[in-house]
């Protein structure tokens, strides 16, 4: 499996239809998804590690990272329309080493190596990424997570407290479309960087 391939295969994956504004979800480009992925694998992140995919909607993250050789993975997500669209990704691949979830965030309580989210912006709900990233830092060694960028600051501080440095943080620009009923274009692209965060 090489970083093309991977793309390739992440792009045939059903996407979500419909989205929970109060959940802040928004469809993750593959090609962003891919290069997270990649990195990960090249950083030894994935082959053969425990992985939870954090808000997984349909479940892009962690489907990449079982065909990148992940030992399991955890889908978690608290909508269930969103877990059945994973489930059903999930059924079209040849897998049997992952667990579905249907829980919120702050429940989950399972030791893993890694791992890959993008939690909400916390736009409409002021630090609704911060649960995700708390969460992360108790039960998992490393994370790779998608915040806008002006999140530097506040980051910067959790994993302070929490006994996380700051590997890296890679800027991309993240693409939406017109989603919800306020948005008002066709399309939106704003930067966000991808942090990598390891436990001290």
């Amino acid at each position: 499996m090489n970083k093309k391939k991977l793309s390739i295969e992440l792009s045939k994956i059903k996407p979500l239809t419909s989205f929970n504004v109060d959940l802040e979800q928004y469809p993750t480009d593959c090609n962003l998804v891919s290069d997270i992925l990649w990195n990960a694998f090249q950083n030894s992140d994935i082959l053969d590690k425990v992985v939870a995919d954090f808000g997984c909607g349909n479940g892009v993250f962690g489907i990449g990272a079982l065909l990148l050789g992940a030992k399991s993975v955890y889908f978690l997500d608290k909508d269930k329309k969103a877990l059945d669209v994973c489930k059903e990704n999930l059924e079209n691949l040849n897998f049997n080493n992952f667990k579905l979830i249907n829980s919120d965030v702050i429940d989950f309580n399972k030791k893993v190596d890694t791992v890959l989210m993008n939690p909400p912006f916390g736009v409409q709900n002021r630090k609704a990424d911060k649960v995700f990233l708390e969460t992360a830092m108790k039960y998992s060694k490393v994370i790779y997570s998608i915040h806008k960028i002006e999140s530097k600051n506040f980051i910067e501080q959790l994993a302070k407290e929490h006994g996380f440095n700051i590997d890296r943080i890679i800027e991309e620009e993240f693409k939406i479309g017109k989603i919800y009923s306020f948005h008002t274009k066709n399309k939106y692209a704003f930067k966000v960087g991808i942090w990598v965060l390891r436990a001290k």
